[in-house]
């Protein structure tokens, strides 16, 4: 490495900074007690807590849906999304969140890139329709979804609807 060459160390250094994750996929019925007691804390952690907003998680939802967990090397899950299969003809993506601590480290982005890939692959390219946070718009845009000028109050928080099309 010649003198000011920093990319080795940049290298290291991203390594370092960003966990290792591994990522599992499974319905509701296969779920370990454990991960869905440590999802189930996370929702409640960042949805109920973080954001200030009593409103009832446990929708009855998540017995018919894939869980996408994202884990530490640790076993601690800090990404998750919940996905719906075709309902009115679209696969529903939600919950999706990450642990406050591990934020900007790209796992949203990751949790996602990997929910719509599942989705395309189980779901035969059914299109996609999401909820999201309005502040969050651009971050799903990014990501490939369009918003169709369908804003709303959720749970009092301002939200959009937005779309994922595989054509």
């Amino acid at each position: 490495m010649k003198a000011g060459d920093t990319r080795d160390v940049s290298i290291k250094f991203a390594d370092f900074f960003y966990k290792k994750m591994e990522w599992k996929i499974a319905p509701f019925d296969r779920l370990t007690t454990t991960d869905l007691y440590a999802l189930l804390r996370l929702r409640a952690a960042v949805f109920i807590v973080e954001q200030n907003c009593v409103y009832q998680d446990i929708d009855n939802h998540d017995q018919n849906a894939y869980h996408l967990i994202g884990k530490t090397k640790e076993e601690n899950i800090c990404a998750y999304a919940r996905i719906i299969p075709p309902k009115n003809g679209y696969v529903s993506i939600g919950r999706v969140v990450v642990e406050a601590k591990e934020r900007n480290r790209d796992y949203g982005k990751n949790v996602m890139v990997k929910a719509i890939k599942f989705s395309q692959q189980k779901f035969n390219g059914s299109p996609i329709k999401i909820s999201a946070q309005k502040h969050l718009e651009s971050f799903y845009s990014s990501l490939g979804f369009e918003y169709r000028g369908e804003d709303y109050l959720e749970d009092n928080i301002p939200h959009c609807a937005m779309y994922y099309s595989f054509e």
